[in-house]
């Protein structure tokens, strides 16, 4: 963790850390029946966006680099989609779904934007 050159100074990567805070906590009061089902598929689809941005960090080139970011940027749709599906089962109440899907999408213009910076 010293090295200067880390995925942790990536903005994005420190917002979709952030995320998956934030998604962790509003998903503890789901209904118990859910715990194998949504909720779980809801953590593992925001824990996938900053692994995946790490991940490709430690890759050895652009192409493999981009995989990763499109796969981190796959996972935040599926996100998403989760968490409207939990919405509209009332698991979510209104204003933490919106706080949700607001951080979501500031996460996924970063996203996009990195892999245009990237591309080049």
């Amino acid at each position: 963790m010293q090295n200067s050159y880390t995925y942790r100074k990536l903005l994005v990567w420190q917002k979709s850390m952030s995320l998956v805070t934030e998604v962790y906590r509003s998903v503890k009061n789901f209904p118990q029946d859910e715990l194998y089902a949504l909720t779980s598929q809801i953590k593992r689809s925001a824990t996938s966006i900053p692994s995946n941005i790490a991940e490709g960090y430690g890759r050895d080139g652009t192409k493999d680099y981009l995989r990763f970011l499109n796969i981190a940027l796959s996972s935040l749709f599926e996100l998403q989609t989760q968490l409207e599906i939990a919405y509209n089962l009332s698991f979510l109440k209104e204003e933490n779904f919106n706080k949700l899907f607001l951080d979501t999408r500031e996460v996924e213009r970063m996203l996009t934007s990195f892999i245009r910076k990237i591309k080049g």
